[in-house]
């Protein structure tokens, strides 16, 4: 590993660049393995909106808990629980006596609700393109079974709209992307085109082996010395030009694009997906008319905003490591298995 990444450094031939690692998966792997330190100061890996929980804004959560405290029964994903939002969380709210499940399948809630017909039970939908077809799934199960007491609050968000805004953003001045794999399996590499098509930003789909980052980070400093705007494919064991078609069909058939708020970027239209109207009585925002909620419920040290952009490392952040730790943890890139600042606190970047 150490050769291939000192390799990799000369290659450079005196340039710097900066890579941005779009995927949370892939940001654990890079702190683990120490390939940051490895690579620098030639090579510098920077972490992107790759974590669902933690471009999940404020506001979404907030919904969350005010279903919580309605009497719904909640299933979510584990590193949901305990994002803070205006001093509580469904962690807090659990610990108060509401009903809020741990789940790892949206099918969970689903099976859930058809055997407890008297709960309203709602799925915490959040994720990107690797999640959607699960969720979407989910939805079409409780459709074709007429299980009329599940619904999903949706914040399923899709990811190659936000690369284009970063490469917009010049305080962040990013070179190229390590892409991910996950999602990428399921939209394949097409998608990103634009990217290095309008922006000259070329990126490389990457696995989740250190061997196959590092392979990426070759193969995308051989495409910055070479000057190609292009996208390439590491993780070809898994990913495709055109990705999963039966799973993009799926989510077509039960989303459809809209307007999505995420957190440090605002609302960026049509980087989300929607329940269908076909599919109206499972979307949960509709069905229980839920409140909207302002953003400005986090904490305002908290520089989540800032460190899922790559603007600042979290270590820059003035709570890291001091009243923002995995035990005490301030905002959701701590809180995160993904989160750039649990992976940095971990492994003691």
């Amino acid at each position: 590993m150490k050769e291939f990444a000192e390799k990799i450094r000369q290659k450079s031939s005196g340039q710097r660049f900066r890579l941005m690692e779009v995927c949370g998966t892939h940001t654990v792997s890079i702190s683990r393995s120490g390939l940051r330190a490895l690579l620098s100061p030639e090579i510098e890996l920077t972490s992107g909106p790759g974590c669902p929980v933690c471009v999940t804004p404020a506001s979404d959560i907030a919904k969350a808990i005010w279903l919580a405290e309605s009497g719904k029964t909640l299933f979510t994903f584990g590193d949901m629980m305990k994002v803070p939002v205006d001093e509580t969380s469904l962690f807090s709210k659990r610990s108060e006596g509401a009903k809020i499940v741990i789940a790892y399948s949206p099918l969970e809630a689903v099976d859930y609700a058809a055997q407890n017909p008297d709960d309203e039970v709602v799925f915490i939908g959040v994720g990107f393109e690797t999640t959607a077809p699960t969720i979407a799934g989910a939805i079409e199960m409780a459709h074709n079974k007429n299980i009329e007491n599940y619904s999903v609050l949706c914040s399923v968000k899709t990811i190659p709209l936000p690369l284009e805004i970063i490469c917009n953003l010049s305080e962040i001045a990013v070179d190229g992307f390590i892409l991910p794999g996950h999602v990428s399996a399921i939209i394949g590499a097409k998608p990103y085109r634009p990217i290095a098509e309008k922006y000259g930003k070329p990126g490389v789909v990457a696995g989740f082996e250190t061997k196959d980052i590092l392979t990426a980070i070759d193969m995308l400093v051989d495409l910055l010395l070479e000057q190609k705007q292009a996208i390439e494919i590491a993780y070809t064991r898994i990913v495709t030009e055109n990705g999963n078609i039966a799973a993009q069909q799926l989510i077509d058939k039960v989303f459809k694009p809209c307007d999505s708020s995420w957190r440090g970027l605002g609302i960026l239209p049509g980087s989300g997906l929607a329940i269908r109207n076909r599919y109206a009585s499972f979307d949960a925002q509709l069905k229980f008319d839920i409140p909207d909620f302002p953003d400005a419920l986090d904490n305002p040290a908290c520089k989540c905003d800032k460190v899922i952009l790559g603007i600042l490392k979290p270590n820059q952040c003035p709570l890291f490591g001091k009243q923002c730790t995995p035990r005490s943890a301030q905002g959701p890139c701590m809180i995160s298995s993904e989160g750039v600042c649990a992976a940095y606190f971990k492994y003691g970047e």
